[in-house]
């Protein structure tokens, strides 16, 4: 069995004092069924994961660099991810591939460089309105998978988003039927990638764009999807908490 996830990504907020947020989040859910995890900006990393040993709540990067080490100002390595007390660490985010014009290739780079410092790579796809439009979504998707995960990517060390970059922060969601769609593709495509049902099985594929307390159960409730990458709603322990629920709920 899967054990759902739900991640939230903090983005370019929060300082020290929404740090309370992540207290209040794990007395709420001190023994959640789902896995939680928080992901700060990099300044926030080793004070959340203090404030967190001990409760149920995990943190995680918003990015690393591909090299462990070397002259890239301004970046991080996922061994100094790993060391500030990060499990995980988001990759490939729209908003990176966008304005940072990450490549597919890059993405891979720096899931390869998560794996080897142990950290569980988030890998993000998604697509945009006018390829949404214009019937490429899967054709996008199956390309940004292909090109995006290591070849030695596991469930134990992987998991999938599903972003559509138009429903990021907009409030729009797509149907359930769309969601659907994408998530069972992604299934199908995994069975390629790990030559067998059973690895495929082992991914945990999350939604994210636009998840909030008001529309969590409905889409938790659609076949392959495990979990959700969220947002805005994430900043807030109520509003992240009540999509915690939603998830542990939906079983």
């Amino acid at each position: 069995m899967r054990r759902k996830l739900a991640a939230g990504n903090w983005k370019m907020n929060g300082t020290r004092q929404d740090l309370a947020e992540v207290a209040a989040l794990a007395a709420a859910h001190p023994a959640a069924d789902c896995e939680v995890l928080l992901c700060p900006p990099a300044t926030l990393i080793a004070a959340m994961a203090e404030r967190a040993a001990g409760t149920a709540v995990m943190v995680g990067g918003q990015d690393c660099h591909a090299a462990a080490s070397g002259a890239h100002t301004g970046d991080i390595a996922a061994a100094m991810l790993k060391e500030a007390g990060a499990s995980h660490v988001i990759l490939g985010h729209s908003e990176r591939r966008a304005d940072h014009g990450e490549t597919d290739t890059e993405v891979r780079a720096k899931a390869e460089a998560a794996h080897a410092a142990g950290l569980v790579a988030v890998i993000c796809l998604g697509e945009t309105e006018a390829q949404r439009d214009a019937g490429e979504t899967l054709a996008v998707i199956g390309r940004q998978l292909a090109g995006s995960l290591p070849a030695t990517a596991s469930g134990a060390d992987t998991v999938i988003a599903y972003e559509p970059v138009w429903a990021i922060g907009t409030g729009r969601t797509p149907t359930l039927q769309q969601i659907a769609e994408v998530h069972d593709f992604l299934r199908l495509s995994l069975r390629t990638h790990c030559g067998d049902e059973a690895g495929a099985e082992a991914f945990r594929l999350l939604y994210g764009g636009s998840v909030k307390p008001s529309n969590a159960a409905a889409i938790f409730a659609v076949a392959n999807v495990d979990g959700a990458l969220v947002g805005g709603a994430s900043l807030k322990a109520a509003d992240f908490g009540a999509i915690v629920a939603a998830l542990d709920a939906a079983g």
